[in-house]
């Protein structure tokens, strides 16, 4: 493997993700990141995308597990990273992260996230 590596941060949604009712209805801003590793030194020699990971893909996949809601950002984490797996096999080590905005806890907190990495 080489030390090359591949980033899409920051991508946002509005989502409906939760166990509590008012979360399934009101919803809530969340936050994905997706870092991969892979050898894309043909891809960058040759200067051509279908020899790539195409970002706009991984954005397309993670936006339309985003629309499914869930009741744990875990699962949400987990089926991102099955589509992410299934579209690009050739991804050596990649990781997914889910951030929940202000979760609903009993105090001031920025986010919670689920993180998942494969292999």
């Amino acid at each position: 493997m080489k030390n090359q590596k591949l980033e899409l941060k920051g991508m946002k949604f509005y989502a409906f993700h939760g166990c509590l009712p008012f979360e399934r209805q009101s919803g809530a801003e969340y936050l994905v990141d997706f870092e991969c590793y892979y050898d894309f030194g043909p891809a960058a020699g040759c200067d051509d995308l279908s020899q790539a990971i195409d970002l706009a893909r991984v954005y397309a996949l993670v936006a339309a597990q985003m629309q499914i809601p869930c009741k744990l950002i875990e699962t949400v984490a987990v089926r991102i990273a099955d589509s992410i797996s299934a579209e690009f096999p050739q991804l050596e080590r990649f990781s997914v992260k889910v951030c929940k905005l202000n979760p609903p806890v009993d105090g001031e907190c920025l986010l919670s996230a689920a993180t998942v990495e494969r292999p």
